[in-house]
């Protein structure tokens, strides 16, 4: 039975924010990629276009949420779902917030620069 410890989590720091991975293909998923996202408070997150639907829950705290230009605060137990190719920033809110991330395996982000990255805690 897979069973993914936090002990033996991977952990990525980026645009300010952590992402713990425990779901990916390097982890033996074939369909699914699953992470922790740590958010500081008040962190302005980078806006970008990831290539790949993603559901977003809050576990705690309360972050800003801007999709395709559209703003909307979220807190503890709230879901959003992300199309793929939309344009996505996420902010902390005033005493941060934590969440988990699903998506399938491929995604791509795509920068305002026009350059992309494949993020390593969904590989």
């Amino acid at each position: 039975m897979p069973v993914f410890r936090a002990p033996d989590a991977q952990t990525f720091e980026t645009h300010g924010s952590r992402f713990t991975a425990y779901v990916a293909p390097s982890r033996g998923s074939r369909e699914l990629c699953s992470w922790r996202l740590d958010v500081p408070p008040g962190l302005i997150g980078a806006p970008h276009r990831p290539s790949r639907e993603e559901v977003l829950l809050v576990l705690a705290g309360s972050l800003e949420v801007t999709l395709d230009g559209e703003r909307a605060q979220v807190c503890a137990g709230d879901v959003v779902l992300v199309p793929a190719d939309a344009e996505l920033q996420v902010d902390g809110g005033p005493a941060g917030a934590a969440a988990w991330v699903t998506t399938t395996p491929g995604l791509e982000a795509r920068l305002p620069d026009g350059s992309t990255i494949a993020p390593p805690w969904a590989s």
